[in-house]
Order: C-alpha cells, then sequence, then structure tokens
C-alpha cells in the first residue's frame, strides 16, 4: 500500500474506531466510508474496512446493512486482488457492490498528493 494512501487510511480508521467505541455509530461510519475509498484497492485493508461496517451494522442491529456487509467480506479481498474494486465506492449496502461514485476533493487530494491515479 503506498505510505500516503496507508496513512490516510489509518487515521481515517483509527477515527472510525474511536466513534465505534464512543457509540457513535453514524459518524464512525462516515469515516469508515472515506477508509473504504483510500483502502480498497489493497486486499487486506478492504476487507478489514468491510469487518468494521458489519459491526456496526450488528450494532445499529441494520439487517440490510449486516447482509450487506457479509456479502462484501466474501468478495472484498478478490476485488482488490483482481483490480475491480469500483472508485469512489464507498462500500457501505447503500451503494452497489460494482458502483464507482465521486471521488470528494479532500480524498482526491491524497491521490494526487500519492501520485496514484484517480479513476
Amino acid at each position: 500500500m503506498n505510505p500516503i494512501i496507508k496513512e490516510a487510511f489509518e487515521k481515517e480508521m483509527q477515527v472510525a474506531r474511536e466513534l465505534y467505541f464512543s457509540k457513535k455509530w453514524d459518524k464512525a461510519f462516515t469515516h469508515l466510508e472515506k477508509a473504504h475509498i483510500l483502502g480498497q484497492r489493497n486486499a487486506i485493508p478492504h476487507t478489514v474496512n468491510h469487518w468494521w461496517m458489519l459491526k456496526i451494522g450488528i450494532r445499529k442491529k441494520d439487517k440490510k446493512e449486516i447482509l450487506g456487509q457479509i456479502i462484501r467480506l466474501a468478495v472484498a479481498g478478490i476485488g482488490s486482488i483482481l483490480g475491480r474494486a469500483p472508485i469512489g465506492n464507498t462500500g457501505g449496502s447503500n451503494v452497489g457492490i460494482m458502483t464507482p461514485l465521486p471521488i470528494s476533493s479532500d480524498i482526491a487530494q491524497i491521490f494526487i498528493k500519492a501520485n496514484l491515479p484517480i479513476l
């Protein structure tokens, strides 16, 4: 994983974990979505991210999110390895697994700094 992307991913994951343990599920999920965009090109971070999304789905008793994350956990690593992760996809069950999304300017700047393509 590119060191610039890794640092940004780990920062978002850390904030998400802190919010998770403070029972601020929705705020935590927002940081997991940012981390997902950053980490989806790498199998292990991508899979770890979906694990935390599943944990929030369980805490919120959100059946759609739970099912969506179980499915994503089954394919996340494979999608990363094969280069099939859709760029910009935020990883939640409210978005199709293969749906690309626009990348926010703050996340785009991280990719530019890392000298990685956004598209």
